[in-house]
C-alpha cells in the first residue's frame, strides 16, 4: 500500500471492457466505448488513463490491479498488457467474473447483510447463475449452475439466443423485452426452463440462433422466421414466451436462494438484472424485503466490480459505498465546454455534420430547458459527471414533454431511429412518483417497471408502454439538484412534474464529453443544447 493514499484499479478485459479507481474517497469508472465510440467494444486503455487523469494519479500509484474477463478460465496476468505499461505484475490479480458482479451489487446497495444473485450469458468455469451470502465480513458463494450443464441452459443465454433469433445482437436484450409486451406468451404451452432447488435447467441445447431453431424443429412451434425484428405475430409471442418464461424463472430462483442464505435483503448483478419488469415482480415477492441492483449490472460494471474486490483485498475493509447516483465519470469545466464550442481542435472535436449554431451562458439553464420541453423541443441535456450504465439518469440524456405521444414519435423519427415498439422512460420528481405510478420505493436507476395510475395515463401519453407499464426514474432533488430543478420548473409551467428521458445518443455509445455532446447535437435533430449552463441553438 502506498504511503501517501491506497489507490485501486479494476479492468475488464471482455466485452464492454472499461476502467475503475478507487481511492478512500473517490470511486471513479468508465467504459472503454465510451471514449472510441464503438458500442460494446473491448478495450481498457483509455478508460485507465481517463480514470488515472481524473484522480490525478499515476500507473505507479496503483497499489493493485484487479483484471477480470471472459471465457471458461480467467485470463492470466501476463495477458493483460499491463506489465509492458511497467506495471509490477506483483500488483495484478485476477478475479472470477461472477465474483466481481457480486461486488457490485452488494457494495453498492444499502444493505449490510443480503443474498446475491449473480446471472448473465456466461462468467468464468462456465458459471451462467450463482449467489452468494455477503456481509460486512466478506461474500461466500454458496451454489450455482449444475457444473455439467451446457451454458445454452442458462436464463441469459437464453434470452440472447432468443434476441439472435429475433435479428438482433445478443447485447440488445433490452429490444426483446420490449417486444414482449405485445405479444400472447400462451401458445406454447410447455415451461422454457425447469428450476430444482437452486439449479435451472434451460431447454436449449446450443447458444445463438441455432438452439432457437432446434428448439422450433423438436416441437413444431412456431416462432415466425428468424430475423423478424418485431414486424411477424409469431416472432412477437417468441418474446412474449420468452419474457414471461423468464420472469417465472427468476421469482422461483430468487425465492430458492434466499431460502438457502436466510437473508431476505437480494443484491442481483449480471445483464439479467437489466431487466426491468422482472425486476419489479420480483421485488414485490413476499419473501424480499429490499431489493437492489446496481445501474451498471451487465459488464460495464465488471471494471468497477474488479476495483471493489481488490480494495477489500488490499485492506481488509469491505467497501461499503452504497449508492444513491450513478455519476462515475468526471467532471467538465467551463473552459472545456467552451474550448468544444468555439470548435478549438483540442477539445477532441469530431465534426459529423457541420452545423451552424450560436451560444451564450444561461443564468438559470434549467427554467430555460424547462421551457424549451413545454414549448414541445427535443433537448441534448448535459451536466455533472456521466452515468457508468447503459442507462441516461439526467446527467447525458435526451429530453421531451411527455404528456403527448408526439413529442415521442418526433424523438424516434427525428433523433433516435429507435424501432416503434420501444418505449421511452419517464423521470418524476421522487415527492411525486407515487400519485402517479404503482411504486412505494425509490427506482432511482430506471431499473423497475411498475404500472402506471390508469388516471394519469393519459397525461403521459408519451411514457406509457403498450401494457401500461413504465420504466421510471425517481429524482431527488438532494441527490441530483440540477435535474430535479428541471423537472420543477417543468412541473410548475405544466402541472406534469415528469419528463420523457433517454440516453443522449443516436445509435452510438452515449455522449461523454462536451465535444462528443456537441458532435451529436449537430449531426441530429435536436433542438437546443443544455451543456453546463450554456444554451446551444442552431442556427
Amino acid at each position: 500500500m502506498s504511503a501517501r493514499t491506497p489507490c485501486v484499479a479494476g479492468i475488464n478485459l471482455g466485452h464492454d471492457g472499461g476502467a475503475a479507481l478507487i481511492t478512500p474517497t473517490t470511486m471513479i469508472a468508465i467504459s472503454e466505448e465510451r471514449l472510441n465510440r464503438t458500442r460494446y467494444s473491448p478495450g481498457w486503455q483509455a478508460a485507465l488513463l481517463y480514470c488515472l487523469q481524473a484522480a490525478d494519479l499515476r500507473l505507479d500509484d496503483l497499489d493493485l490491479v484487479i483484471v477480470s474477463g471472459i471465457g471458461h478460465t480467467p485470463p492470466e496476468p501476463a495477458q493483460t498488457g499491463l506489465q509492458h505499461l511497467g506495471v509490477d505484475s506483483n500488483h495484478i490479480k485476477i478475479v472470477d467474473h461472477h465474483l466481481s458482479h457480486a461486488y457490485t451489487a452488494y457494495c453498492l446497495s444499502p444493505h449490510q447483510e443480503a443474498t446475491v444473485l449473480v446471472i448473465d450469458g456466461a462468467g468464468n468455469n462456465g458459471d451462467t447463475e450463482t449467489y452468494y451470502a455477503a456481509t460486512t465480513d466478506g461474500i461466500h458463494r454458496l451454489g450455482g449452475n449444475p457444473p455439467g450443464r451446457r451454458r445454452a441452459g442458462g436464463i441469459g443465454a437464453t434470452y440472447e439466443a432468443f434476441t439472435n433469433y429475433l435479428g438482433w445482437h445478443e447485447q440488445e436484450a433490452g429490444k426483446t423485452m420490449a417486444l414482449a409486451s405485445y405479444g400472447d406468451p400462451h401458445p406454447y404451452p410447455e415451461p422454457l426452463f425447469d428450476v430444482r432447488n437452486t439449479d435451472v435447467y434451460g431447454r436449449l441445447n446450443a447458444t445463438h440462433s441455432r438452439g432457437v431453431a432446434e428448439l422450433i424443429a423438436a416441437t413444431g412451434w412456431d416462432f415466425g422466421p428468424p430475423g423478424s425484428r418485431g414486424t411477424h405475430p409469431r416472432g412477437i409471442d417468441a418474446a412474449a414466451y420468452l419474457q414471461f418464461q423468464t420472469e417465472q424463472t427468476l421469482c422461483a430462483l430468487a425465492e430458492q436462494v434466499i431460502a438457502e442464505t436466510g437473508l431476505p435483503d437480494l443484491c442481483m448483478a449480471g445483464g439479467v438484472a437489466l431487466n426491468c419488469v422482472a425486476g419489479d415482480k420480483i421485488r414485490r415477492m413476499p419473501g424480499v424485503d429490499g431489493y437492489f441492483v446496481p445501474p451498471p449490472a451487465s459488464d460495464r460494471g465488471q471494471a468497477l466490480g474488479c476495483a471493489l474486490y481488490g480494495w477489500h483485498q488490499l485492506t481488509g475493509a469491505m467497501p461499503r459505498r452504497p449508492l444513491a447516483a450513478d455519476t462515475f465519470g468526471r467532471l467538465y469545466t467551463d473552459a472545456e465546454i467552451e474550448q468544444a464550442l468555439r470548435r478549438d481542435p483540442r477539445s477532441g472535436l469530431v465534426e459529423r455534420r457541420r452545423t451552424s449554431y450560436a451560444w451564450h451562458r444561461e443564468s438559470n439553464i434549467a427554467a430555460t430547458a424547462a421551457q424549451l420541453i413545454a414549448d414541445g423541443k427535443l433537448i441534448g441535456w448535459f451536466t455533472g459527471r456521466s452515468e457508468l450504465g447503459p442507462r441516461a439518469l439526467g446527467q447525458r440524456s435526451i429530453l421531451a414533454d411527455p404528456r403527448t405521444i408526439a413529442a415521442r414519435d418526433a424523438l424516434n423519427d427525428r433523433i433516435k431511429h429507435r424501432e416503434p415498439f420501444r418505449p421511452f422512460a419517464p423521470a418524476v420528481l421522487s415527492d411525486h412518483a407515487g400519485d402517479w405510478f404503482d411504486l412505494d420505493v425509490a427506482s432511482p436507476f430506471m431499473l423497475l417497471a411498475p404500472q402506471v395510475h390508469p388516471d394519469k395515463a393519459h397525461r403521459i401519453a408519451g411514457v406509457v408502454h403498450v401494457d401500461g407499464t413504465a420504466r421510471v426514474q425517481t429524482v431527488d432533488p438532494a441527490v441530483t439538484p440540477a435535474f430535479a430543478g428541471l423537472l420543477d420548473h417543468f412541473h410548475r409551467i405544466t402541472g406534469v412534474p415528469v419528463l420523457l428521458n433517454t440516453s443522449f445518443n443516436d445509435r452510438e455509445p452515449i455522449v461523454e464529453t462536451p465535444a462528443h455532446a456537441l458532435a451529436t447535437f449537430q449531426a441530429s435533430d435536436l433542438d437546443a443544447l443544455c451543456i453546463g449552463d450554456y444554451l446551444v441553438t442552431k442556427t
